[in-house]
C-alpha cells in the first residue's frame, strides 16, 4: 500500500488536521508526493515535490488543504 493511498484512507477530519498544522502539512506534502511519483504519476508529481521541498511547499500545502475540503483529493493526485 502506497502512502497516497494510505493518506486517502484516513478520516476526512484526519486529513484536514494533518494538512491544517504547518509544519506536519509540509512533511505530509512531501511524503505523499514523494510516494505518488514512485507509484507512478511521476513527471507531475516530481515538479510538486520540487516545489514541495522549496518554500512554496507551504503554499502548496494550504492549497491541497481546500482541495482536500472542496473536492476530496490532493491536488494531481
Amino acid at each position: 500500500m502506497s502512502v497516497v493511498s494510505g493518506f486517502k484512507s484516513l478520516p476526512r477530519l484526519i486529513q484536514i488536521i494533518l494538512l491544517l498544522i504547518p509544519g506536519v502539512n509540509w512533511v505530509t506534502e512531501i511524503v505523499v508526493r514523494v510516494s505518488a511519483a514512485l507509484h507512478g504519476k511521476a513527471f507531475a508529481q516530481v515538479i510538486f515535490v520540487i516545489l514541495a521541498i522549496l518554500p512554496t511547499g507551504i503554499i502548496l500545502g494550504w492549497l491541497d488543504l481546500f482541495s482536500c475540503l472542496f473536492r476530496k483529493k490532493l491536488i494531481l493526485t
